[in-house]
């Protein structure tokens, strides 16, 4: 396994539509294992291969939930509800933007095996499913968002700021 170049928004691989994939072979493996790898490494949620610069339509999703997920081909055949809230992008670093997803998917997919499966997902796991489904059609969620753009940095308390916690102000 080995970590990937995530490509950031401006790369004109992230605007096209991907190809289906019609067999595994040892390289959709290893792309497999490196965008898993290249995900963890970054703190993200999911990657789509056209953010490691591969036209193929391959998700990889980790919502922490003990089921990582492989979707090959994947497709959202039924929606439900809505929400909003904030959302990312491992291609849009340090930004992030209000956007309304569906509450609940239900997405049809290959597993990495080309078994078929069934996806039901709510919450965190529609949302994921929804936004890297659309980088498999060259959509970004700053297309959808509902506030525009804004930067989020990490705050991290410089040492002279920490306080001692027997300490009282």
């Amino acid at each position: 396994m080995a970590k990937r170049t995530i490509r950031t928004d401006g790369d004109d691989v992230l605007r096209k539509v991907c190809k289906p994939v019609t067999k595994i072979t040892p390289r959709t493996e290893e792309l497999i294992d490196d965008m898993f790898e290249t995900m963890y490494d970054s703190n993200g949620v999911g990657l789509a291969a056209p953010q490691v610069g591969i036209l193929k339509r391959i998700v990889v999703i980790d919502v922490m939930d003990g089921n990582p997920l492989v979707l090959i081909n994947p497709e959202i055949i039924e929606e439900e509800g809505e929400q909003t809230g904030p959302e990312g992008c491992l291609s849009l670093p340090g930004l992030e933007g209000e956007v309304t997803r569906p509450e609940r998917v239900v997405c049809k997919a290959f597993d990495r095996n080309m078994d078929e499966i069934t996806v039901e997902g709510e919450g965190l796991l529609a949302r994921c499913i929804c936004h890297e489904l659309d980088h498999l059609d060259g959509i970004l969620y700053k297309d959808k968002v509902n506030d525009g753009l804004h930067r989020v940095q990490p705050v991290e308390p410089e040492d002279d700021d920490m306080i001692d916690e027997d300490e009282e102000e």
